[in-house]
């Protein structure tokens, strides 16, 4: 076979195939797989990524989130890249829990601005029950709001997560991070597997789950591809996948970390668009430092959902003016709230 027969069936998907079906009949990517897509030549796998999402999506339609940090801070845990980590010199102080009218203010100047769903992260292992209470509170009224409702509190215990659903909560979002095999060069306080038991917890309490990665950490392509890989095998696999790239830090152990090559990240995307076909793939943290033309490559590669606002828990965020510009020279346009929720 010649090569131009072999970037043929490559592109066209013959030679980039999921290895195994999962028992609902999904399929199952293999990190071979995955990693096939990624050495694709560029403009091949962008054509099969952007097939993909425009089959499953409208292609010029974003929807925007906005991460607000309820509580700064004074996170017990190791993770490599968090400047919220107690036990690095970051200058992150440790905060008290915002109010729950801070909490609403600042859902309400996110709707003005058209995000259509509120996430509140908390730097904890994991919520006590004392801290449990108020946030439930926040999530009613966020909820009441008309917007969807997303958290991020670290590791739930039985029972929690079926507090979050009947308070309300659309989306518990807990990252894997990375492959399993680099994890613990990243992280060592806690296990992926502990990961994956409160992601089961969300799941049997009905809440949407919304679960990425962070890239540029040092990692591997083959790294890259077995994240994706991962997450396109759960079962199901998450709603929302959020593609985090890396923010260095100055005071964490990645700040000096070399930084990933923009096209790298551009190739993740189109991976994980054709992985999980019908999730929101989302350009999350260090969106600040790529340019226009990465980002508009990104949105063709199948991202279509951004954090909106300036600040992403404690590191910079694009400001709402500079995407409104940048979406208006690209011509896309902003999702809809997916609900005709009360709207105080």
């Amino acid at each position: 076979m010649s090569t131009s027969d072999t970037r043929s069936e490559a592109a066209s998907g013959k030679l980039c195939t999921p290895a195994r079906m999962g028992a609902t009949g999904a399929p199952r990517w293999s990190a071979a797989a995955v990693m096939a897509l990624f050495e694709l030549p560029f403009n091949d796998l962008l054509h099969r990524a952007h097939e993909t999402h425009r089959a499953n999506f409208d292609p010029n339609s974003v929807q925007l989130s906005t991460l607000v940090s309820i509580k700064t801070g004074g996170c017990p845990e190791d993770c490599g890249y968090c400047p919220q980590a107690a036990r690095y010199h970051t200058g992150v102080a440790d905060e008290d829990m915002l109010s729950r009218e801070e909490v609403v203010a600042a859902a309400r100047a996110a709707r003005a601005n058209g995000a259509t769903r509120f996430c509140m992260g908390a730097a904890w292992r994991g919520p006590k029950e004392r801290d449990l209470a108020p946030v439930l509170d926040m999530i009613r009224e966020v909820r009441a709001l008309g917007l969807e409702t997303c958290a991020t509190l670290g590791l739930l215990r039985e029972g929690q997560a079926e507090a979050l659903k009947a308070a309300g909560l659309d989306y518990y979002n807990h990252n894997i991070d990375t492959a399993p095999a680099f994890y613990g060069e990243i992280i060592t306080t806690r296990t992926q597997d502990d990961r994956l038991a409160t992601l089961e917890r969300v799941r049997r309490a009905g809440i949407k789950v919304c679960c990425g990665g962070i890239v540029g950490m040092g990692e591997e392509r083959s790294t890259r591809a077995a994240l994706i890989a991962q997450l396109a095998s759960m079962n199901p696999y998450p709603d929302s996948v959020p593609i985090n790239h890396l923010v260095r830090v100055p005071g964490t152990p990645l700040a000096g970390t070399p930084a990933l090559d923009p096209l790298e990240f551009v190739r993740t995307i189109a991976c994980a668009r054709i992985a999980m076909p019908k999730a929101m793939v989302r350009l999350s943290a260090g969106r600040q430092e790529m340019s226009d033309a990465v980002q508009a490559l990104c949105f063709f590669a199948g991202a279509n959902s951004i954090f909106h606002g300036e600040k992403l828990l404690t590191t910079g965020n694009p400001g709402a003016e500079r995407d409104r510009s940048l979406f208006a020279r690209l011509g896309l346009t902003t999702m809809a709230a997916p609900r005709g929720a009360p709207r105080g």
